[in-house]
């Protein structure tokens, strides 16, 4: 059976040389690219007419529109910060989805990539809260109503539960990645070595990729929503 943990290897596709600097395009490189292009172009497309009466296609494009402006509401934060959300949303899932396809490559199932995607967010809304509040940025740390004598025991725990943000976000995203697609692989594997009577792993199989279709999709939603309730914290001070 083939190993189920080959699936996540890089690859170097091309390599070029600028100057001193070898610049690689993995595959993992290439579908974030296609992570990226993909939904820019077709919600440059679908969205082009804006018609009152929304074609089949259009709707679709206005749907993860629609879902974000949603969650914004959920948690009660200005639609200012509408393409922000939208853009972590469709990338992690774009990027949860494609390693479902054939060929296709899960570039979240590499914890280097789900933390730089998480520490590039938590410093963007710690640098947005300084600007914001300056100094006042920092009650943050300091709950109202809380008595002087707990600060000292209290605000070394907010501190190291407010810089565990970016770890919390790129494990979770990462283990579950990882996990389904190793389980997925391993049962493939009992599908092809029983042949004919391996029709019972295979159906399994079918049900597992729905269920990790809808995993790849409740993950990005965490990711997003977690993203939002920062942000907000960071606004509100809360």
């Amino acid at each position: 059976m083939t190993d189920p943990l080959r699936q996540f290897a890089l690859q170097t596709w091309i390599s070029c040389k600028i100057g001193s600097w070898w610049i690689p395009l993995t595959n993992g490189a290439f579908f974030m690219i296609i992570a990226c292009a993909t939904p820019l172009i077709l919600l440059s497309w679908g969205l082009r007419g804006k018609n009152l009466v929304p074609s089949r296609f259009q709707a679709l494009c206005e749907w993860p529109l629609a879902f974000i402006q949603s969650m914004l509401g959920d948690v009660h934060l200005e639609e200012r910060y509408l393409s922000f959300i939208l853009t972590i949303f469709i990338f992690v899932f774009m990027g949860n989805f494609l390693g479902m396809l054939p060929y296709g490559f899960t570039f979240t199932s590499h914890i280097v990539t789900t933390f730089t995607l998480a520490i590039s967010i938590f410093i963007l809304i710690t640098l947005w809260g300084l600007v914001l509040h300056r100094g006042k940025f920092f009650r943050l740390f300091c709950p109202a109503g809380v008595p002087k004598s707990l600060l000292i025991l209290l605000i070394p725990i907010e501190v190291l539960s407010y810089l565990s943000r970016p770890i919390s976000l790129s494990v979770r995203l990462f283990a579950n990645m990882m996990a389904g697609h190793t389980m997925l692989k391993v049962f493939a594997g009992f599908s092809v070595m029983m042949g004919m009577w391996g029709v019972a792993p295979l159906i399994l199989n079918i049900i597992l990729v729905g269920f990790e279709i809808l995993v790849a999709f409740l993950q990005a939603y965490v990711f997003s929503i977690l993203s939002c309730l920062y942000l907000k914290d960071v606004l509100t001070l809360h």
